[in-house]
């Protein structure tokens, strides 16, 4: 099977669930690309299309917010949205892309491509059958505009919102959002410390902004950080991409032996199964790599939008705690996590939910459709 993966660098979430679903399929023995396509216009534009959001949830996520907002509105309007008008003008680029490469299906893990899909479908071009993969555990605006084949959810609990903002129950497909196999494997603590030179013996909160380093990291640091040596805890602080903040944040703290920091890192899922805690924003996909490593969460700083239905799944199943004053309830809400039984719920929970295995779902759904084009 020939698959080709669209995704774009608004966040390291998209991409990581399109790494993760080739990960799967290469490893059935298929032929995967995974293409941002607006670099087939030039990196330049690819590059200013990531950076912008990034830029924007980096300085100010309240704008964040209202832009979201502003896209939700676009569901209450009788015509397309702007997303929709710019992505149409990448048309003939994938179509001769299409006539170039054998493709027997193709991957969105970002809305922008399935637009760009959408019109071609609907203009009577030729594409090949189009799944789209849901990262987040909400039905984002501009979805209900696409025109994909199918839906790839990461729960059942979301068809009635997917129904009601308008996506044909049937093109409906619950697979889990996919996360990389080593998010799910069995790997013991001690194991993962000794892997990554960590002390065995200390309580390991990890600290994290995701992949663009955003959220209150400052701010949690500086109240974590008088509760760390009476109790011999390690904090070990991920920035991301964000250059920046893991300079500024390494200078700060370079004296302090319980505080590391880290920049991006391809070894998440080593650090998730050697840490006691993890604390961080509710991306879809962080979010989903805790719950498939069954590590105990704690959610801060969700970006407004996507995220904060996100933080709200996962609370309200118990996956996870919501802390929405850092100050004041950080500090007990980890303390609540040293808890034996909280933990164990915790973890019942996440098992219940999340299965980790929403790579290989897909995968399983893209051999069936490549056998419908036989």
């Amino acid at each position: 099977m020939e698959a080709l993966i669209l995704s774009c660098s608004t966040g390291g979430g998209h991409n990581a669930a399109a790494n993760a679903a080739a990960e799967a399929l290469n490893l059935r023995g298929h032929n995967v690309r995974v293409l941002d396509p607006y670099t087939l216009v030039g990196k330049h534009v690819a590059n200013a299309v990531g950076g912008t959001y990034v830029r924007m949830v980096q300085i100010s996520p309240t704008l964040f917010g209202v832009v979201y907002k502003l896209g939700d509105t676009y569901r209450k309007l009788p015509i397309k949205s702007p997303v929709y008008a710019v992505n149409r003008h990448m048309a003939k680029r994938l179509a001769r892309y299409f006539a170039e490469n054998k493709t027997d299906v193709v991957l969105c893990t970002h809305v922008f491509p399935a637009e760009m899909l959408s019109y071609m479908k609907n203009s009577g071009m030729n594409v090949p059958k189009i799944v789209f993969i849901a990262t987040d555990y909400t039905c984002i605006p501009f979805t209900e505009e696409t025109n994909c084949d199918y839906y790839a959810t990461p729960s059942p609990d979301l068809n009635d919102e997917y129904i009601r903002c308008g996506v044909p129950e049937e093109k409906l497909v619950h697979t889990g959002i996919p996360v990389k196999k080593g998010f799910r494997e069995d790997m013991p603590k001690q194991a993962a410390r000794r892997n990554l030179g960590l002390d065995p013996k200390s309580r390991y909160i990890i600290l994290s902004g995701g992949s663009i380093g955003a959220g209150k990291l400052r701010t949690a640091i500086r109240v974590l950080e008088p509760t760390l040596e009476p109790e011999d805890k390690r904090l070990i602080v991920l920035c991301g991409n964000n250059s920046g903040l893991f300079g500024s944040l390494s200078e700060h703290y370079a004296d302090n032996p319980r505080i590391t920091v880290l920049p991006s890192t391809g070894d998440m899922p080593t650090y998730l199964h050697a840490c006691d805690i993890f604390i961080g924003k509710p991306g879809g996909l962080s979010s989903t790599e805790c719950a498939s490593a069954r590590v105990p969460t704690i959610f801060i700083s969700p970006i407004p939008g996507c995220e904060t239905q996100n933080s709200r799944f996962f609370a309200g199943r118990g996956m996870a705690l919501t802390v929405r004053s850092i100050r004041h309830r950080l500090i007990p809400a980890i303390k609540r996590l040293e808890s034996d039984s909280a933990v164990s719920k915790m973890r019942r929970q996440q098992e219940k939910y999340i299965s980790g295995r929403g790579a290989e779902e897909i995968a399983d759904l893209c051999e069936r459709i490549a056998g419908e084009r036989n």
